[in-house]
């Protein structure tokens, strides 16, 4: 039977993992010291596949600190804010 494209199991909900760029940097590139930029991890996400998935599993987990799907904390907050359920 074929699987319900909107529907996720655990291991595809996840996938976009494997191949985001993040992966290859460390976490600090995302979670800077506070005042510090955040420019270039925001740079390297708008290059990133997985952007989407990974903003819409920050927004879905309540991920408070860091860069996610190319958003900060303050931004993510904006969105959630603003009622906007998916991002792409």
């Amino acid at each position: 039977m074929p699987m319900n494209s909107t529907a996720q199991t655990p291991d595809r909900a996840l996938s976009w993992q494997e191949t985001a760029l993040c992966a290859q940097v460390g976490p600090e590139f995302f979670f800077p010291a506070p005042g510090s930029s955040t420019r270039e991890a925001k740079e390297l996400c708008g290059a990133c596949e997985g952007r989407t998935a990974c903003l819409e599993y920050a927004l879905a987990n309540d991920e408070r600190f860091g860069v996610w799907g190319g958003l900060s904390e303050q931004e993510r907050g904006m969105l959630r804010r603003s009622g906007v359920q998916r991002y792409g």
